[in-house]
């Protein structure tokens, strides 16, 4: 028996709305199929973008703020009109079947397996988010316009969907990037963040100071961006002499520096004289690395 259809069952016979049961397995058989194109922690489309549909995304993506273990997939039209609740069901109809859906659905896995399906168009004449867990229907955030939707995603999605378990260190590293990533992106400082789950502006939680923690997370995002993208590695490091790798490093190390200060995430005229010999201690430590990493990549091929 397909696994989706035996958990509807399960859950039905465990006496669950047989509605809200076959409705969250049928986001779930959504998720699995994109799953393996997405990355925990990240909202990720599940399809190419147009520009109207990217202008959406990057609006959404600057707001939807995930804990390090949920899955999170932004549908466009061509994918989400094809995803639409029971007719029968009228807390769930959200939008009409001739305008263009928008769609978040985000699976937070575990145990009792949540997940939340959010409507976002501008053409929802009820935008808001559903939730399920477990078969039964938990509940739903509708909004008055699309606005107030994109407002309060963020509070909904923090209350109901993060991980409610204890944060190891992995965890506080994986979301401090997650985030950095996103203001890289964008170009945007007003990206929403947790601060007392962000290393970056609570050192404490990694047990370190402001100054280690700024470059831990940037040569973090480097390294990132190399393993995203191994062609790019490749062609940069084999461009280079291995004597020369270290400039390469420290102008990819500059680079999201000088993004620091124009975001203004970090005063660095406020650092103490300590921190300032740290900060060149620092920087000098990170070049080194992050080109010692790049002369192992071009000696393996990798």
């Amino acid at each position: 028996m397909d696994p989706m259809a035996s958990k509807q069952e399960q859950w039905i016979n465990e006496k669950k709305n047989p509605i809200s049961a076959r409705w969250q397995a049928g986001l779930e058989a959504v998720m699995d199929l994109f799953i393996p194109q997405l990355e925990k922690g990240r909202l990720t489309p599940v399809c190419p973008l147009d520009e109207k549909e990217m202008d959406l995304f990057n609006q959404a993506l600057a707001i939807i703020d995930l804990s390090p273990g949920l899955w999170a997939a932004f549908l466009p039209p061509s994918v989400a009109n094809a995803i639409f609740a029971p007719d029968t069901v009228e807390t769930l109809l959200r939008i009409n079947k001739q305008n263009p859906s928008y769609k978040i659905i985000i699976q937070r896995p575990g145990k009792d397996d949540r997940i939340l399906c959010a409507e976002i168009s501008k053409d929802a004449h009820r935008p808001g988010i559903d939730i399920f867990q477990s078969g039964a229907f938990l509940g739903n955030f509708d909004y008055k316009t699309h606005e107030i939707c994109m407002q309060e995603l963020a509070k909904a999605i923090r209350v109901h969907a993060w991980q409610k378990e204890a944060w190891q260190k992995e965890d506080y590293m994986a979301y401090a990037v997650n985030w950095f990533e996103k203001m890289a992106f964008l170009k945007n400082k007003e990206v929403v963040v947790d601060k007392n789950h962000c290393f970056f502006h609570k050192p404490t939680l990694i047990k370190t100071d402001r100054i280690d923690a700024l470059f831990s997370l940037l040569t973090q995002e480097i390294h990132l961006r190399l393993e995203k993208n191994p062609r790019d590695k490749d062609q940069e490091s084999q461009k280079q002499e291995r004597s020369s790798l270290e400039p390469l490093a420290q102008t990819y190390l500059l680079d999201l520096l000088n993004l620091v200060k124009d975001l203004e995430l970090m005063d660095f005229a406020d650092f103490t004289d300590a921190e300032n010999q740290k900060f060149k201690t620092e920087f000098t430590r990170s070049v080194r690395k992050i080109s010692y990493d790049l002369e192992n990549a071009q000696a393996t091929g990798g």
